[in-house]
């Protein structure tokens, strides 16, 4: 495939870490895993997922126009074929790309494209942005701390800061499962804002419990669980795959996660079908 990777158009992006099930049935796409599966073991048995911002056949505008620019390829971990001719797969996201150009063509029939793979910037945001919020002062660049601050006493800070930051995401996914999961059951406004605050207070019947376990410890972990299983528009969710840095990604989900909370406690009504909470699951 030279230096394109297949692309597999979906209406939700993917996330690093996040599961990802699909039931693969078109032409196109079965073409795809068969490709796929004829790559050597061990290889790089990828393609690439990309939100589509509009319509739904991509191959007949402008694939610039109808789809998000910044993709998180898919990694095949297991095939199931369907006597059909089609397939089951399980995939798992793995890097994030910036699409630079998409081919369109018939040999192979799915669309191929040119990306930039895109770096986490944890090395460059403990350097500045949490010594900025250390600090509470601007911070350009690298920056010695000020008179007198040792940089191993700020270093060390900064990642305390990152820990209660994780720690109030977390708190706040559990407030905002448990709100989704009470309004699916029927409570009224005043009994889910009860229950979640119960959940604040960690009384957790919904399993969220679980799910930050599994990803206790690993801030940029967590902020991709919370992406994937909040129930956010594809903007917002494009927006947090977009960003770089974990901590500036877990600030935006903790206002997210906020703004959330306050609709279902108001509103009493959840925007849409509650997802399990392993990433979203798709037909092509």
């Amino acid at each position: 495939m030279g230096g394109l990777i297949p692309l597999f158009p979906l209406g939700s992006p993917l996330f690093p870490g996040i599961v990802l099930p699909l039931q693969v049935f078109e032409p196109r796409y079965r073409a795809l895993v068969r490709d796929l599966l004829a790559l050597p073991e061990g290889g790089a048995r990828r393609f690439g997922v990309v939100a589509i911002r509009q319509g739904w056949e991509v191959e007949q505008v402008a694939p610039a126009e109808a789809l998000y620019d910044v993709g998180c390829t898919a990694q095949l971990q297991a095939v199931r074929p369907q006597p059909d001719g089609g397939f089951r797969v399980v995939t798992v996201g793995a890097d994030r790309f910036r699409l630079l150009d998409v081919v369109v063509g018939e040999d192979p029939p799915y669309l191929q494209a040119e990306v930039e793979w895109l770096a986490d910037e944890e090395a460059a945001e403990e350097a500045a942005g949490d010594r900025e919020e250390v600090l509470d002062e601007p911070v350009d660049g690298v920056a010695a701390p000020p008179d007198g601050l040792d940089e191993g006493l700020v270093a060390a800070a900064a990642r305390g800061s990152l820990a209660l930051l994780e720690r109030g995401v977390g708190g706040l996914f559990t407030r905002y499962v448990t709100a989704v999961a009470g309004l699916q059951a029927g409570l009224d406004s005043d009994e889910v804002e009860r229950a979640a605050e119960l959940a604040g207070a960690g009384e957790d019947p919904t399993g969220a419990a679980a799910l930050l376990e599994a990803v206790a410890g690993d801030p940029r972990a967590l902020s991709w669980l919370v992406a994937s299983a909040a129930l956010l528009t594809t903007e917002d969710r494009q927006a947090l795959l977009a960003e770089s840095a974990t901590r500036r990604r877990l600030v935006t989900e903790s206002r997210m996660l906020r703004r959330e909370l306050t609709l279902l406690e108001t509103v009493g009504a959840v925007p849409a079908p509650m997802q399990q909470f392993a990433g979203p699951t798709s037909l092509n």
